[in-house]
């Protein structure tokens, strides 16, 4: 288990994270519809921790690219945007779905890519109080159900690895030119935040 230190650090860079996912996603909606998050994410505390969100960030929506043509997905994103009955309860049956096979780092970027693809949903229906729900709801589903199997796991610091791989495989569709391009993105990636990490660790 992480000890408190990288505990807190895990839940910090999650909350982060999560916020920064679905703020892209809503990068190209027009400002005034958009709600303010910041109040309701944790700040992050150091210049390392934003380099490991930024470079999550663009993993997560390498592999989140993956979901667009999951008709199921798509299906229940639009369904919350609609449905007359509980967001949340919606909102968590779409989550269970993720990690209906279990949790692995993976199909964290997915929920929050979804997360994301939520959020826009809910501004293009005139909803923008319920983007501000969204983050909540993932946030609380990330603390409840994820963040102590993330800490089991190593911290975010371990994810690197598995997304880099995950990320390539999103685009193993691509020329092999652009799949080598993207291995080179990806490994960097890693590799930088690995040696990064553990630099900071001896000061």
């Amino acid at each position: 288990m992480a000890c408190e230190g990288n505990g807190t650090s895990d839940a910090r860079i999650g909350e982060a994270l999560i916020k920064e996912v679905i703020e892209e996603e809503l990068r190209d909606m027009p400002s005034e519809d958009v709600p303010p998050l910041t109040p309701l994410a944790v700040e992050l505390k150091t210049e390392q921790e934003q380099k490991i969100v930024n470079q999550l960030g663009k993993m997560v929506r390498i592999i989140g690219d993956r979901v667009r043509d999951d008709t199921e997905f798509q299906d229940a994103i639009d369904g919350m945007a609609c449905t007359s009955g509980s967001k949340w309860d919606r909102f968590k049956q779409v989550a269970d779905k993720v990690f209906e096979h279990g949790i692995t780092w993976e199909r964290i970027a997915v929920l929050f890519y979804v997360a994301g693809k939520l959020a826009v949903k809910m501004v293009q229906a005139h909803l923008p109080q319920s983007v501000r729900d969204i983050l909540k709801w993932t946030v609380d589903f990330f603390r409840n159900n994820l963040l102590g199997w993330i800490g089991d796991h190593g911290g975010w610091i371990n994810s690197f690895s598995e997304l880099a791989v995950a990320s390539v495989e999103s685009v193993s569709s691509l020329s092999s030119h652009s799949y080598g391009l993207v291995l080179i993105f990806v490994t960097g990636l890693a590799l930088g935040s690995v040696i990064t990490w553990r630099l900071t660790k001896r000061l």
